[in-house]
């Protein structure tokens, strides 16, 4: 019921539970990422073999690139792991390869977090979800975002961001970072012109525009369809998956849980799942069924 909140649900934890759901690892956290980064590398070895092989690991390879948006999102909670310096490396490393700034991203990010599904003031609800089944396609590609995201690079390069979720005393911090990842992509380029463009686009770019649409189907399942109400037991989905997903998103499926509690390590969020689930309010059976249950809604309106 909607009068119990995630309030009431972090109130009613124990010190006990609260101390263990809390405990930050870098055991766990470099375990993890180097299980991921090993897939990837075996992708991207993959990759560099003769086709038709190569076609083999293409979108397993866009899959685990497009998805560091969810290592670069645990590490700029700075749950990922326990070292800050540890978080802060990875979350360069991450935005650096899916053209995410990591401290324009915590901006905007932390503002999503204060004023979920508020649509006045939640930086994610500035752009619509997508109302008709022609936008909802497009949407899908993940074209929108690889497009829009260098462009917001290089504008927060030229000048200092006016996006309302960066507070003024960030906005030489988010300049200082979009030109530093400027000059950075300006030596790929370089690379590129002369050393060759085929690996650059095989094993980077080509992936990334392959792996967009499995992101966007990931994403649009966290609040989409969700009341406007500040509730995170409510205005929030928590989908339930198989163990692959839940790697590869470093256990983000169990999003409700993230949103109530936000400083839960991403390795105790299905110890924390066994306490919330009796009070998850909006929950999905996948996100294949969650996604054909948004369009046949969008396409009945």
């Amino acid at each position: 019921m909607q009068n119990f909140t995630h309030k009431d649900l972090i109130a009613s934890l124990t010190e006990e539970q609260r101390a263990q759901i809390l405990q930050k690892s870098d055991r766990a956290g470099l375990l993890h990422l180097a299980l991921y980064l090993g897939a990837l590398a075996l992708c991207s070895a993959i990759l560099l073999l003769q086709p038709p092989l190569y076609l083999l690991a293409l979108v397993p390879q866009g899959i685990l690139l497009v998805f560091l948006f969810t290592t670069l999102h645990e590490t700029i909670h700075q749950t990922a792991f326990r070292s800050r310096q540890l978080n802060d490396a990875v979350a360069f490393f991450c935005g650096f390869l899916i053209f995410l700034p990591p401290t324009y991203f915590r901006y905007f990010h932390f503002a999503h977090h204060r004023h979920t599904h508020d649509p006045d003031r939640d930086p994610e609800l500035a752009s619509p979800k997508p109302d008709t089944l022609a936008a909802y396609l497009w949407a899908m590609t993940g074209l929108p975002e690889f497009i829009s995201r260098p462009q917001i690079i290089v504008q927060n390069a030229m000048r200092q961001s006016q996006d309302t979720f960066v507070p003024p005393k960030g906005r030489a911090k988010v300049r200082r970072e979009a030109v530093l990842f400027c000059a950075l992509y300006g030596l790929v380029i370089a690379l590129g012109a002369l050393a060759g463009w085929q690996h650059i686009i095989m094993l980077w770019l080509l992936p990334l525009v392959v792996g967009g649409p499995f992101l966007r189907v990931y994403l649009l399942a966290e609040h989409a369809l969700c009341p406007n109400v500040s509730n995170m037991l409510h205005n929030t989905r928590t989908t339930f998956t198989n163990r692959i997903v839940r790697f590869v998103a470093w256990n983000m499926p169990y999003h409700i849980e993230h949103h109530a509690y936000p400083a839960v390590p991403f390795h105790k969020l299905p110890e924390f799942h066994n306490i919330a689930k009796d009070h998850l309010g909006v929950t999905a059976d996948g996100y294949v069924r969650f996604n054909q249950t948004y369009a046949r809604t969008i396409s009945a309106k």
